[in-house]
C-alpha cells in the first residue's frame, strides 16, 4: 500500500529563457486552441498517425519533449498543457476530468484529427481515461503511466492512506500559504516520488516552479485534486453505461513507484491490458529513465501500425 501511495503523490514548448529543459524539435509548432471554455496551449509536430501526450501535476507538456522528438519521426504528435497549467488559460472551473476530456476532443477537432493514440501520465491518465470512456471510437491505443484513475479498482482503499494528504490540500488559504513558495511545495513531490531525486534536475525544477507560480496556476492545480470525488462518480457511470474499455492498453509503472500495480488497476476497467515496468525509476519516468520509457511506449504504439 505504501508503494501505491508513493506513486500517487504527484497526482500531478515554449520554455522561459531562465531555465533549460529538453527542447521540442524546431519543427514543432505551437498553437493556442480556444475550446470548451478554455484556451489550450498545444505543441504539434511530426507526420503520420496521431498520438496525444497528456502530462500530470508538477509538470506541463514540456515533460514529453524527448518522447515527442522520437515519435515525430513517424507520428503526428500533439502535446497540450492541461487547462489551468503551463501556458494554457486558467479558467475558474472545469477541472473535473470529464470536462477536460472535452478539451482534448476540442483540440483534436480543431486539428481535424478523427482518431489518436493516447500516452498519459499522472493526472493525464485521468483525463485520458475520461476521453477514452466517452469517445472510445477516437482512441486507437492507450498508454497510462504511474497513477490510478478515480473510481477504478482499489480507489477507495487508496484514498484512506494518510500519505495522500495533498488530495485534500486546497482552497484560498492553502493558496496563500504556497504563494511565493511554489518551489518549496513542489520540491516535496519531486523528491519524495523519485527513485533518484537528482535526476529531476535543478533546471527542470526551476522551469516548472516558475510555470506553477503564474497567476491562477496553483489554484488550478489544487482544483485538479478537488475534482477527484466527481471524477470517481463520472468514471463509475461511464463503466456502468459502456462497460470496460476495449482498446489495447499498456499500463506502465515505475519500478520504485507503482510497478505492476498499474496494470492491476487498469484491468478493473479494461479488457485488453498489457503491463510494463520502467526500471530504476520512481514516478517521474521521463526525468528518471526517459530512454526506457520512450522505447517501451514506441514498441506498444508501433504494434498498431
Amino acid at each position: 500500500m505504501l508503494k501505491i501511495a508513493l506513486a500517487l503523490g504527484a497526482l500531478a514548448f515554449v520554455a522561459p529563457a531562465v531555465a533549460q529543459v529538453p527542447d521540442f524539435p524546431a519543427s514543432f509548432k505551437t498553437q493556442e486552441i480556444a475550446t470548451n471554455g478554455a484556451t489550450i496551449h498545444v505543441r504539434i509536430g511530426g507526420r503520420g498517425p496521431a498520438v496525444v501526450l497528456l502530462h500530470g501535476y508538477g509538470e506541463t507538456g514540456d515533460m514529453w519533449a524527448p518522447m515527442a522528438a522520437d515519435l515525430a519521426k513517424n507520428y503526428t504528435v500533439v502535446v497540450p498543457d492541461l487547462r489551468g497549467l503551463g501556458l494554457s488559460s486558467k479558467p475558474a472551473s472545469g477541472f473535473d476530468k470529464k470536462t477536460q476530456a472535452g478539451d482534448v476532443a476540442g483540440v483534436l477537432d480543431a486539428l481535424k484529427i478523427e482518431q489518436a493514440d493516447l500516452v498519459t501520465h499522472d493526472i493525464g491518465n485521468m483525463v485520458g481515461f475520461a476521453f477514452a470512456a466517452q469517445q472510445p471510437q477516437r482512441v486507437g491505443r492507450f498508454v497510462l503511466i504511474d497513477a490510478p484513475v478515480p473510481g477504478v479498482g482499489p480507489w477507495e482503499e487508496i484514498l484512506k492512506n494518510p500519505l495522500l494528504w495533498h488530495f485534500r490540500f486546497g482552497g484560498p488559504d492553502m493558496e496563500r500559504l504556497v504563494a511565493g513558495r511554489e518551489r518549496i511545495y513542489l520540491d516535496r513531490f519531486w523528491n519524495e516520488f523519485s527513485a533518484t531525486p537528482a535526476r529531476f534536475t535543478e533546471a527542470s525544477r526551476e522551469h516548472y516552479a516558475k510555470l506553477y507560480a503564474l497567476p491562477g496556476a496553483m489554484h488550478s492545480g489544487f482544483a485538479q485534486f478537488a475534482a477527484f470525488d466527481q471524477d470517481a462518480i463520472d468514471n463509475r457511470a461511464f463503466l456502468a453505461a459502456g462497460g470496460k474499455l476495449a482498446m489495447p492498453i499498456l499500463a506502465i509503472g515505475g519500478e520504485k513507484s507503482f510497478g505492476t500495480a498499474m496494470a492491476a488497476v487498469m484491468r478493473a476497467a479494461a479488457t485488453d491490458v498489457s503491463e510494463g515496468v520502467i526500471p530504476d525509476s520512481g514516478h517521474w519516468i521521463m526525468e528518471e529513465n526517459p530512454a526506457a520509457t520512450v522505447t517501451m511506449v514506441r514498441a506498444f504504439l508501433d504494434k498498431g501500425r
